[in-house]
């Protein structure tokens, strides 16, 4: 396993520029190496209209290759709610015990997949409603940290959101 090599989720079309530059750019000062994954054919689009070209396809991630998975919201995180695939990645990596950090929209794609069951979590808030569950404590808070588990809120939470994924990459190095 590579202790300093984290993976991050672009959906392919408007993820948020600043949730993930903000989060790549401190995780990467202080030494984690980044690497994206997308289902994107060529370009991952942002939603100013920044592109990004991903790194894996994300039927080719192996959770064994890194130490935390991170899916960017926006408003395409959306589009990825009930993609299977996605979920058994992030599964893959919840059982391997790995740091999983989902911001904006994109906890609703932790949700789907079962990993917010009888956690505490957030959203961005114009969606909280789909996670606003009995088998989930929907917090209204900028970032939620649940064992090893990571959601924020909105982009305006990107810094803690990273600082958050940090103190737990940190922790799990010792």
């Amino acid at each position: 396993m590579n202790n300093n090599s984290i993976l991050y989720f672009l959906p392919a079309r408007y993820f948020n520029e600043e949730e993930f530059f903000i989060t790549k750019g401190v995780l990467e000062k202080n030494n984690y190496k980044s690497f994206t994954a997308s289902d994107a054919r060529d370009m991952c689009e942002g939603s100013n209209g920044k592109k990004f070209k991903a790194d894996l396809r994300l039927e080719n991630i192996n959770a064994n290759n890194f130490s935390g998975f991170v899916l960017i919201g926006g408003y395409g995180a959306k589009d990825y709610k009930n993609n299977f695939r996605l979920h058994k990645v992030l599964n893959d990596f919840n059982n391997s015990g790995k740091i999983i950090a989902a911001i904006c929209i994109a906890p609703l794609i932790l949700a789907a997949a079962g990993l917010l069951t009888g956690k505490s979590a957030t959203c961005y808030p114009d969606v909280k409603q789909d996670l606003i569950k009995p088998d989930i404590d929907y917090k209204d808070l900028p970032v939620v940290i649940t064992k090893n588990i990571i959601t924020a809120n909105s982009p305006k939470a990107s810094f803690e959101f990273a600082e958050s994924i940090l103190l737990l990459l940190n922790k799990q190095k010792r």
